[in-house]
């Protein structure tokens, strides 16, 4: 199975474009306006027509009430819905069947003991996504740069496909993998010349980089 890439928090039709072009297999867009790659609803409907057919398109949200939501669907037309709060095992479960879409949670992982709520979410979700656990004071629970310890998923035996997140550049990414096994990569900071400012140079480099892990490993 191949490595799945993932560029999240695209905001502009060009840097989408780049990841479009460069083979990003999911693209991301926030729905979360404390992030600063947060994009309205009216950019998302753009983005989401510019994207379709040629990647998943994911619809990242942080503890987004029903309302919310609809709204972020009704104008990305997402294929995946990504939730990036606190959500609990039953509103994971509630979402999936309320909106009929796969769902991603993301887990944030600072020690083992974080990892004993993984068997709850894979009973309800299709994907989990691995990132590193946010400072207490901080404002945003990802797209921090910060990086987890990757040994905490060496062998992880889970059912579920998953992906790593958290301070991926292109030159980590390939040690990450090599550590966790998972099936694929999520960035976001890593890509950026500034907060929320994607650098397509970046973007493309990145996923070159996690394209060339594959290869070491066919």
């Amino acid at each position: 199975m191949s490595l799945i890439v993932k560029i999240c928090g695209l905001s502009t039709p060009e840097t989408l474009d780049a990841a479009l072009v460069g083979g990003a297999d999911m693209v991301g867009f926030v729905f979360f306006p404390p992030s600063p790659r947060h994009v309205t609803l009216d950019v998302a409907r753009a983005l989401g027509k510019q994207a379709k057919g040629r990647a998943v398109k994911v619809a990242l949200s942080v503890d987004a009430d029903d309302a919310d939501l609809e709204n972020s669907i009704d104008a990305l037309r997402p294929d995946i819905l990504q939730l990036h709060g606190r959500e609990s095992v039953a509103r994971v479960r509630d979402i999936k069947q309320k909106f009929g879409l796969p769902v991603m949670k993301a887990l944030a992982v600072e020690t083992r003991a974080e990892l004993a709520a993984l068997p709850g979410y894979a009973a309800v979700c299709d994907r989990i996504l691995f990132d590193a656990k946010a400072p207490k004071d901080a404002t945003r629970p990802g797209g921090l740069g910060a990086v987890f310890d990757w040994h905490l998923l060496e062998g992880l035996d889970l059912k579920l496909p998953f992906m790593v997140s958290g301070g991926l550049t292109a030159a980590n990414v390939a040690e990450a993998l090599r550590i966790t096994r998972a099936g694929g990569v999520d960035i976001s900071s890593g890509v950026e010349s500034a907060p929320g400012i994607k650098d397509p140079d970046m973007i493309r480099a990145f996923i070159r980089a996690a394209r060339a892990t594959e290869e070491l490993t066919t």
